[in-house]
């Protein structure tokens, strides 16, 4: 478990870096952050492809359509729909909808679990998450004050309409991933994370060339096809998630997900928001506020409370 918990705590501090990206980059859509950042991680999973190419050539069909679909909900959907919502709404709002997730897959996992590993007794799961929902909340309270004023009502109901798009893929994903991989633990996280890579690569590559197509029909083009306004500072980007938080950090949740239940490895993705947190303060320049001090502290027992309750059901 402790293994687990750990791999969980260092995909949590790669995700958190997807929340800053789009707010270092404003100029670029959110559809061109996704498809860049994951045409990125394709290409960088072309190496460890290859150093693990018996693995990946010894994967079945079934499990590279598991891996595409996977691959087109979980990262493309996903990040297209949290960086444009982040852009149009600021950060604080798809942050406090995106923050749900511990609670959300959690319910769900437990609701219909596929293994009785992933199951535990509401009576048990019930203060943990009431937990982390008030932390959650309280954090999120405090971080809607920094919202911009002069952002329009319309921009403001499309971020949350997509950042409500973004929480439906990523509590799809978790638990179909996780499922998938307990179901075949023959397949190894880092070969997993790599076929993931390898699927997402020709998704990214046909989005990104069919929107620059689209941009160059246009009588007045929003984005300079292909590398925007600031290639250098795009591609570093890129590069630094697709490296980092894509095949890393998928790494570490595969094998998150290999050693927890689902359950609890939902509760764990509160990790991302906490880094997320983190990296906006340091890129304010702030401190945070009491409030916010208080709602971590109340995430972090809900954790506490939840690892307790996981493993008192394996003793």
């Amino acid at each position: 478990m402790v293994g687990g918990v750990l791999a969980a705590l260092g995909a949590g501090l790669l995700w958190g870096l997807v929340f800053i990206t789009p707010l270092l980059l404003p100029d670029y859509p959110g559809v061109v952050l996704s498809f860049g950042r994951y045409l990125a991680f394709g290409l960088i999973a072309l190496i460890p492809a290859w150093f693990d190419r018996q693995r990946i050539l010894a994967l079945s069909k079934t499990d590279w359509y598991s891996a595409l679909k996977l691959a087109a909900v979980g990262n493309i959907i996903y990040y297209a729909a949290l960086a444009s919502a982040i852009q149009l709404a600021d950060a604080p709002l798809p942050t406090m909808l995106i923050s749900t997730l511990p609670v959300m897959i959690a319910v769900f996992a437990n609701w219909s679990p596929h293994h009785p590993s992933e199951s535990i007794a509401w009576k048990k799961l019930l203060l943990p998450l009431l937990l982390i929902f008030c932390g959650i909340m309280l954090v999120n309270s405090e971080e809607l004050r920094h919202l911009d004023a002069q952002r329009s009502i319309s921009d403001y109901v499309k971020g949350a309409g997509l950042a409500l798009i973004a929480v439906a893929a990523w509590t799809w994903y978790p638990i179909m991933n996780s499922r998938y991989l307990k179901n075949h633990p023959q397949i190894q996280s880092g070969t997993w994370a790599t076929a993931q890579g390898l699927a997402t690569l020709p998704l990214a590559l046909c989005g990104f060339l069919l929107y620059g197509i689209v941009q160059t029909m246009q009588p007045a083009p929003v984005y300079d096809f292909p590398f925007g306004s600031s290639p250098g500072k795009f591609i570093v980007g890129m590069l630094t998630l697709g490296l980092l938080a894509s095949w890393l950090g998928t790494l570490l949740w595969n094998r998150a997900s290999q050693k927890l239940a689902t359950s609890l490895s939902g509760q764990l993705i509160v990790f991302e928001t906490l880094a997320a947190l983190l990296y906006a303060f340091i890129l304010r320049q702030t401190l945070p506020a009491p409030q916010i001090l208080m709602g971590v502290l109340l995430l972090c027992l809900g954790v506490a409370f939840a690892l307790r309750g996981f493993q008192s059901k394996q003793e």
